[in-house]
């Protein structure tokens, strides 16, 4: 039985809402809240019957006030797990640490290398060989709260951003739910050190080696 509620905040399509909508997550989705009017996951949420509700940061003087507006709408809700999909807002201290230990994002990297904006443009530029996704806590510094789950891909040698971009997606929509079920589960806790522990997540069987090495 779903007994968390979890609120979902996007600022565009919301591909990775829907992937976290069709996981059958043992979770109630309670709302799925955007700073933008016209975000097109609104739509996809209401076709699912979802509520929604648009907190848009135009109409704020300030990101304090916008945040604290934010947290108002998500508290309506009794959100146990704030979900951040896609949701292009950089949030103040104060709104982070009153969700600390709740507040989950998906970051198109292996953090901690390139945090911030243009991730697979970075990538390619610096000429990595691996390139990925992470699903962290959030935490006041951004893009480097504690790691629960990575992807890697391997970087191909005519990669463009937008091919490695959808590789990447991919990956994003498989560990973004797998995520949010630990936590639902409650299998996810913060070791002293500020390390993500996972009850009976199973040890990773094999290596990616790009390109592969020669045997």
């Amino acid at each position: 039985m779903a007994d968390k509620n979890v609120v979902i905040l996007i600022s565009g399509r919301g591909s990775n809402m829907e992937a976290l909508l069709e996981a059958n997550l043992p979770a109630r989705v309670a709302a799925v809240i955007s700073n933008e009017p016209g975000a097109r996951g609104l739509d996809a949420a209401r076709r699912r019957n979802l509520p929604t509700a648009v907190v848009d940061h135009r109409a704020f003087g300030n990101r304090a006030a916008f945040d604290a507006a934010l947290a108002n709408e998500i508290d309506r809700h009794s959100a146990h797990l704030v979900l951040l999909a896609g949701f292009m807002r950089i949030l103040t201290a104060a709104f982070v640490r009153a969700y600390e230990g709740r507040l989950l994002n998906i970051h198109p990297s292996l953090l901690p290398a390139f945090p911030g904006l243009d991730t697979h443009r970075r990538a390619l530029q610096a000429g990595v060989r691996i390139h990925g996704c992470t699903v962290h806590f959030v935490t006041v510094e951004l893009d480097h709260g504690p790691i629960i789950i990575q992807a890697a891909v391997p970087v191909l040698p005519d990669d463009t951003e937008d091919a490695l971009a959808a590789r990447v997606l991919n990956e994003e929509h498989r560990i973004y739910p797998q995520a949010v079920r630990w936590f639902c589960e409650g299998r996810l806790s913060l070791t002293p050190d500020g390390r993500v522990g996972i009850a009976c997540a199973p040890a990773p069987m094999h290596a990616l080696i790009s390109p592969p090495a020669e045997t």
